[in-house]
């Protein structure tokens, strides 16, 4: 009799200790560390928190966001992607908007005494809120830069950037077209 209550004992401990050990190792185990595969190309997802307002009205700072990392390895950039930006001035990487994708027209016009606007496509170019993005002489001169090399036409594998706040944010206007080589992927909420 002593025996089995010695054995039953020795299980439920056993059986104790094996709950923790699972309960602790499902804590410790990320949930932004999945590799999906799509189309022959194998797309890591990590949930990622925003830090900053550029893109206010859309996503939040402190808001969580997954960012499918070589996603655009086997996907098309889209028009208003949501995209993941190496930036060389920060350690961490930047969330914009696609605004101008291969092939677009695009050309500055002066709108007010500080404001240039961007035009795609012979278009207007806003922001979510349908504002129109209102850049300074500074985005005027960085962008004027590129309308020009290019004729006014976006080049293959370059985007046009820019957060969501009408005035401008960290983005085009302020470091210029970019090259797909530097999108690293796509954010979704």
């Amino acid at each position: 009799m002593d025996k089995r209550i010695f054995i039953i004992v020795i299980i439920a401990i056993l059986f104790i200790s094996i709950s923790i050990y699972n309960y602790k190792a499902f804590i410790k185990k990320p949930t932004f560390d999945n590799i999906v595969s799509q189309n022959n190309c194998d797309i890591k997802i990590e949930e990622r928190i925003v830090r900053g307002n550029s893109l206010s009205g859309l996503i939040e700072s402190g808001q969580t966001v997954e960012i499918l990392f070589g996603f655009y390895d086997c996907n098309e950039i889209k028009r208003e992607d949501r995209v993941v930006y190496n930036y060389a001035g920060d350690s961490e990487p930047i969330i914009k908007i696609v605004k101008g994708i291969p092939d677009d027209k695009f050309q500055l016009k002066k709108s007010g005494a500080d404001c240039w606007n961007i035009l795609i496509n012979g278009g207007i170019l806003g922001n979510s809120q349908n504002m129109p993005y209102c850049f300074s002489e500074h985005g005027y001169r960085m962008l004027s830069l590129y309308e020009k090399d290019y004729n006014g036409i976006i080049p293959q594998d370059v985007y046009l950037i820019l957060g969501n706040l009408a005035e401008g944010s960290l983005d085009s206007a302020r470091f210029g077209l970019i090259g797909k080589n530097d999108i690293l992927g796509k954010a979704i909420r």
